[in-house]
């Protein structure tokens, strides 16, 4: 069996791993890259326009024979670990007929983004994995679990072929709502792996902010029981973690949690994977009207929908009355001053920022400080701290572990037993 990096080995992001037999070959994730050469925020409208050899030749793409649209199959399945952009966000440029296996969340999520955000991946041959049994893909047998990530219903998996064991960890952590997945793990590890592919994002970036998502919670609890003014919730709406979190902190301060109608629609879906996730008709959440959301429903979906989202329709005039005890969802630095031109007296409001650092630009920071509204980082990683990788390596116990996922491969040796550094497509026989 041979296993070849294509991108991984010396970032995060632009996931892609691919293993093969005489007879089989799979990738693990096809993703887009999260940063460019400078390590600064990736860029996806440079994809655009560009043909299939253009982004080959610019180390967009990967060198993968039978696997992009424009030539015959030679793949036969793609593992999805879960629906970030840097993990599936290249789909759309594979050959159609492949087969695509991913959670059930990210099945739903990864479709609900191909209708709502510009970069599409289009129609393809995805199938929901299930949530307990194995399946077979040529040579391969594959086993998934369900991991502790800020990606909803986010996969590791077990691949056996020729009588090797195979591990890919996926984004994981053991501090979110979900920890507990993380300590069974620990606690009864998979047998006789022999390679290990261990994401470390982590390493390198120093101290959390904050350590967990109750820490988290805490937060915002006590800036709602402080607020004296509308407050902001900058997050992504498939962060389903921390939007429990905010929710949970609305309840027990009597805030409002008010939503857009992309997110309702979200958490609206995935109710059929979990039942405990915040629902648009639940109490203390209201729905705030977007024209371009509510054409996209109408004319992608179904305009019935939005009949059942206008029972908790909140405008502002009525956010503007209760200004105090509202916390509003926001993703977009550009479309924020939207918002602000809409609301009264804005001095003195305040954003908990809950995203990536690198999307808080001295732009945004200054149109802030202009208008006086302060903003407070609150944020925990959705990437295992140093010590819990320590701690899932030494329980898979592999007998080989591979960097991938990080920037940071040569600490790897340092922290970490039977550590193997491979270079971006490298050929590896296992």
């Amino acid at each position: 069996m041979q296993l070849i990096i294509h991108r991984g080995t010396k970032e995060i992001g632009g996931s892609c791993v691919e293993l093969s037999t005489e007879k089989s070959r799979i990738l693990i994730d096809f993703g887009m890259p999260l940063v460019n050469n400078k390590k600064e925020p990736f860029d996806s409208r440079v994809l655009e326009g560009k043909s299939l050899e253009e982004l080959k030749k610019l180390n967009l793409l990967p060198e993968i024979a039978g696997l992009y649209n424009d030539e015959e199959k030679a793949i036969d399945a793609i593992l999805i670990s879960h629906s970030h952009l840097d993990h599936y966000g290249l789909l759309r440029y594979v050959h159609p007929d492949i087969p695509i296996y991913m959670s059930k969340g990210a099945k739903i999520l990864v479709e609900i983004s191909n209708i709502f955000i510009p970069h599409k991946i289009g129609e393809l041959n995805i199938s929901a994995i299930d949530k307990i049994k194995s399946f077979v893909v040529g040579d391969f047998k594959i086993y998934s679990y369900l991991v502790d990530h800020s990606a909803f219903d986010a996969r590791a998996f077990l691949i056996e072929a020729e009588g090797k064991k195979i591990f890919y960890s996926g984004d994981f952590r053991g501090h979110g709502r979900k920890n507990v997945l993380f300590d069974r793990m620990i606690a009864k590890p998979p047998k006789n792996i022999d390679y290990l592919l261990m994401e470390g994002s982590m390493l390198g970036r120093g101290k959390q902010l904050y350590n967990d998502e109750n820490a988290v919670e805490e937060r915002i609890e006590k800036i709602l029981k402080n607020s004296s003014n509308i407050t902001f919730l900058f997050v992504s709406s498939q962060n389903i973690d921390r939007i429990v979190s905010a929710y949970r902190a609305c309840l027990k301060t009597g805030h409002i949690l008010v939503v857009d109608i992309y997110t309702a629609y979200i958490l609206d879906k995935l109710r059929t994977v979990s039942k405990n996730i915040p629902q648009f008709n639940w109490r203390n959440v209201r729905v705030k009207f977007i024209k371009s959301h509510a054409d996209t429903l109408a004319e992608k979906v179904s305009d019935k929908l939005l009949y059942f989202y206008n029972t908790k329709k909140i405008d502002m005039f009525e956010i503007n009355r209760n200004k105090d005890k509202i916390l509003m969802l926001a993703r977009d630095n550009s479309v924020f001053p939207l918002f602000v031109k809409s609301i009264k007296n804005i001095k003195g409001s305040k954003i908990i920022y809950s995203m990536w650092k690198g999307y808080l630009n001295d732009r945004f920071k200054q149109y802030c400080a202009d208008k006086e509204i302060e903003i407070e980082q609150i944020h925990t990683s959705g990437h295992a701290t140093v010590e819990d990788l320590k701690a899932f390596a030494k329980a898979l116990n592999p007998k080989v572990l591979i960097p991938i996922h990080t920037f940071e491969a040569s600490k790897y040796p340092d922290l970490f037993n039977n550590v193997k550094i491979l270079k971006d497509a490298e050929k590896c026989v296992l």
